[in-house]
């Protein structure tokens, strides 16, 4: 099983995830304390990476041999519920300020969340012709 069987480069590197290990929270217990063996860390956030890079589905991860979908999913909603991604992103923009520096005073933020006018939606056909365009669909 797997397509992806060795590092091409795209892994986290050493160095890298020893600063990013000890934002993750804590392993909570099993309540029965009985399970199959917990995916390790680094194996799932490779995972989770993998599906941000590619942009592939969850479902996907299980042809590549690198973690199961599942549980990179799971993974993924616990850190991003422990703000571990952001904490990561903070870490990242410190430690490139420290060594380019950032200009701090211009800071800036542009986004749109809506959708398109009338995108996918039969508003058109309900909005009745009114002058020119009335004869024109009369005509019709």
């Amino acid at each position: 099983m797997g397509l992806v069987t060795k590092d091409d480069g795209w892994r986290i590197p050493d160095e890298l995830w020893e600063r990013m290990e000890p934002l993750l929270p804590p392993r909570k217990p099993h309540p029965l304390g009985c399970h199959n063996p917990r995916v390790p860390d680094r194996q799932a956030m490779n995972a989770i990476l993998f599906v941000l890079r590619t942009g592939c589905q969850w479902n996907a991860l299980n042809a590549t041999g690198i973690c199961s979908s599942s549980s990179a999913h799971r993974r993924f909603v616990e850190w991003t519920e422990a703000g571990v991604f952001q904490a990561f992103w903070r870490e990242g923009l410190l430690a490139y300020d420290a060594l380019k520096g950032l200009d701090w005073s211009w800071l800036a933020m542009d986004g749109a969340m809506t959708k398109a006018p009338l995108a996918g939606s039969k508003k058109r056909d309900r909005i009745r012709p009114t002058g020119a365009n009335k004869v024109r669909s009369e005509a019709c």
